[in-house]
């Protein structure tokens, strides 16, 4: 069973932290997911760093023009995770955007996903018609897999598609707009939270965007199987490096 699955299935709220590779220092990347899993950390989301991040806010977008300035590339970030499941057992999970990999190959990248170890990919400008026509096969071949975005605005018919065509969770933006940190949600949010909690998923849902702190991990896990921090992360590597990682994590757990 795919590392993924196996974590949804644990009695527990989830907390997946998402960082750029490469950022702040380019060999950085390694020593951060051990010391992620080693604080109590559920699934590690490594960004793959793009010149256009669309997704991104200010935040993510600054770390990932770091981080390629860096040096950071596919063929790089593959080298560094190479021996990573030797020491790392949580499932890892590229987000990066669909020009990188179309340039590295798809199936090439799968290919290399497998062979290091990572469990799933997050691809935001993947349209979901693309994958399930286009790409699937090539996913499910080498055990991978997909994770897709819902937002507020979202419809009924294309959420109850992407439940039927996923294999995992289903990653719930929060609002509609980009990543960044905030210290709470609106009440249509909490709305918006209940309304996909009624549709009884198949895949259980994880909530991105606008975490950052206890008591928003809190409240998005109410009816979420989890949730993910990325901006609020980034912006405590920015401004502690990347031994400090325990210090974030407890203040969320702890």
């Amino acid at each position: 069973m795919n590392r993924i699955n196996q974590k949804l299935q644990e009695d527990k709220k989830l907390l997946s932290i998402y960082f750029t590779a490469g950022f702040p220092k380019l060999h950085d990347t390694v020593s951060i997911i051990e010391n992620l899993e080693k604080n109590g950390v559920d699934m590690i989301e490594i960004g793959l760093p793009f010149s256009d991040p669309l997704a991104d806010g200010p935040t993510i977008q600054a770390s990932s023009t770091q981080a390629l300035k860096n040096g950071m590339t596919s063929k790089l970030l593959f080298e560094q995770l190479a021996n990573i499941r030797q020491s790392v057992s949580i499932p890892l999970i590229i987000m990066g955007y669909l020009n990188p990999m179309m340039q590295y190959g798809i199936e090439a990248f799968c290919a290399k996903c497998k062979e290091v170890g990572v469990d799933g990919l997050i691809i935001p400008d993947m349209p979901v018609d693309v994958y399930h026509e286009q790409y699937q096969k090539t996913f499910e071949k080498y055990g991978l897999i997909n994770i897709f975005l819902i937002t507020p605005q979202t419809s009924e018919e294309r959420i109850r598609f992407i439940d039927s065509i996923s294999n995992g969770f289903i990653y719930m933006v929060s609002s509609a707009g980009t990543t960044g940190a905030k210290n709470s949600f609106s009440d249509s949010q909490a709305t918006y939270f209940e309304r996909i909690g009624a549709m009884n998923l198949k895949n259980p849902q994880i909530v991105g965007f606008g975490i950052s702190n206890k008591d928003t991990f809190t409240q998005a896990t109410q009816k979420a199987k989890g949730a993910i921090i990325g901006s609020a992360f980034i912006k405590h590597l920015s401004e502690h490096g990347a031994t400090s990682v325990k210090e974030f994590v407890d203040g969320i757990l702890k």
